[in-house]
């Protein structure tokens, strides 16, 4: 009898713990790298292996795709703090109007244009209530996913909210733990022999915070961070189901040498600011690198979730070695601009039982679908929201691996100015939708139109011998952009606001 007792209880344990198991909270790692270009890793995310995949060596970025899948349409926004704002909230950039750069309060970073006069923006970037002027008030994924019950680290760059305002501080926003982050977007220094930038006179603003037990020494910004990420991580493993926003500073300007790994590449006849760059990207995996050997260690790795992105297309307007604008090809330009190169970037994601291990996924996401995807897998009760969320989980896709050709519309709205030039660099909304892209250039109100699949590179403007399908999109973004109240640009000219676009047709 005592037998058929001891049975009957284990097999209600065995019962219960799988139930238990089953409803356990999958850990999720942000991992968001700082400029990373579409070619900038030796994963391919084209038809075909290029001359820049074969220049950087990214073994953990090969070791994540293995396991995982690969996006192979990613998109965020040409720059940085729209896209951070639009994770976070779900919110398009025409919606939440942090469009251009943060850092100072109530302060536009917009560059001087002797034709427009540029709309006041949320340059305070994200707030939690309405006290904070140009602000977007918002709920933010790391208070929802707090709300439900993980345990929220932020490591890296933040440049959600400017300085002297609530959202300068990740910890205003819902992480339990904020390391190195604060308002400014790039560090003064890489290098904790430098005290990555403290103390150096009138840099106070750019200086990075928090890292101060690492001053004076041999040790890279990128590595100083992830061993502080990991140490947070200690502290929670086997309490509580965690996020961990693993947001680099890496690859941004200053671009300098991360000496374990910049000699192999000067070797290979690579000029010294090319050289720099790219150990900066093997630094970068090294860090994707430690957080999956972490995982592995501590028994993590089937109930965490990876997912890698960067927030705007790479440099290459200024600050790199060879030609200005081919950094990305056979992208067009990069950073900053409308074309290929400013906003497709690299996205790879693994999901436990989920993602089909070394696939693909070729229909495009948008950075903003990074909220609903998340709140999503990690199956989060989600409270009435405060803002309108325009991102769409790209869950389907994984679980599906679905490969239908998509003909959701995606929209950028930039009606601000950046300080680099080049190819496609310029005030301008645009839309994507199916193989067609059309961006509206609001400065001489031109259009260009592509066909992505045909013509990756954006070289052959078609917008003039396929008119009605320029006049298909142009209504189509007149009709987002209207609906969402996007700000347009003043034209000095005329002194009256810039047309919607379907307004040049009339």
């Amino acid at each position: 009898m005592k037998n058929l007792y001891f049975i009957f209880f284990y097999i209600l344990f065995i019962i219960f713990s799988t139930l238990n198991a089953q409803e356990q909270k999958p850990n999720v790692v942000l991992f968001l790298v700082d400029d990373m270009g579409w070619q900038d890793t030796s994963v391919p995310f084209w038809t075909e292996e290029t001359a820049f995949n074969k220049l950087y060596h990214t073994p953990n970025m090969e070791r994540l795709a293995k396991k995982g899948t690969k996006f192979t349409q990613a998109y965020a926004t040409p720059i940085c703090s729209p896209s951070r704002v639009s994770i976070l909230t779900g919110a398009n950039a025409a919606r939440h109007r942090v469009t251009n750069w943060t850092l100072d309060k109530n302060e536009s970073k917009d560059a001087a244009d002797e034709h427009l006069e540029f709309p006041q923006w949320n340059m305070n970037g994200i707030s939690k209530n309405e006290d904070v002027p140009n602000s977007f008030v918002a709920n933010t994924l790391p208070e929802l996913l707090k709300m439900n019950g993980y345990y929220t680290i932020h490591a890296g760059k933040a440049h959600l909210g400017a300085k002297n305002t609530p959202g300068e501080n990740p910890l205003n926003l819902g992480f339990d733990v904020n390391i190195a982050g604060h308002a400014a977007g790039a560090p003064e220094s890489f290098l904790g022999t430098e005290n990555f930038g403290n103390g150096k006179a009138g840099k106070s603003e750019w200086a990075v915070p928090g890292l101060e037990k690492y001053h004076g020494k041999d040790i890279f910004l990128t590595e100083a961070i992830t061993r502080e990420a990991l140490q947070s991580l200690d502290e929670v493993v086997g309490k509580k189901p965690f996020f961990l926003h693993m947001s680099h500073y890496a690859v941004h300007v200053p671009i300098m040498a991360d000496e374990r790994f910049y000699h192999k590449y000067l070797d290979t006849g690579l000029d010294k600011t090319e050289a720099k760059y790219a150990s900066m990207v093997e630094g970068m995996d090294k860090s994707l690198g430690d957080i999956m050997d972490y995982l592995e260690e501590n028994n993590l790795e089937e109930n965490t979730i990876i997912l890698f992105m960067s927030d705007n297309g790479g440099l290459s307007a200024h600050a790199r070695g060879g030609e200005p604008h081919t950094h990305n090809a056979p992208l067009n330009s990069g950073k900053g601009s409308a074309y290929e190169g400013g906003i497709r970037v690299p996205m790879l994601v693994y999901w436990p039982e989920k993602t089909k291990p070394a696939s693909s996924i070729d229909d495009y996401v948008i950075i903003e679908d990074f909220f609903s995807s998340i709140l999503e897998m990690t199956k989060s009760h989600i409270p009435a929201l405060k803002q309108k969320v325009d991102g769409q989980s790209f869950v389907s896709l994984i679980e599906e691996n679905n490969q239908s050709r998509n003909q959701r519309p995606l929209f950028w709205h930039f009606p601000n100015k950046w300080g680099g030039s080049g190819p496609g660099i310029a005030t301008f909304s645009a839309i994507r939708k199916g193989d067609y892209k059309l961006i509206y250039y609001h400065k001489d109100r031109r259009f260009e139109l592509f066909n992505i699949r045909k013509n990756i590179g954006e070289t052959t403007n078609i917008s003039e011998t396929h008119t009605k399908k320029t006049k298909e999109l142009a209504t189509i973004l007149s009709s987002y952009l209207e609906s969402v109240d996007a700000q347009m640009p003043l034209d000095k000219r005329t002194n009256k606001k810039v047309e919607l676009p379907i307004k040049i047709f009339k």
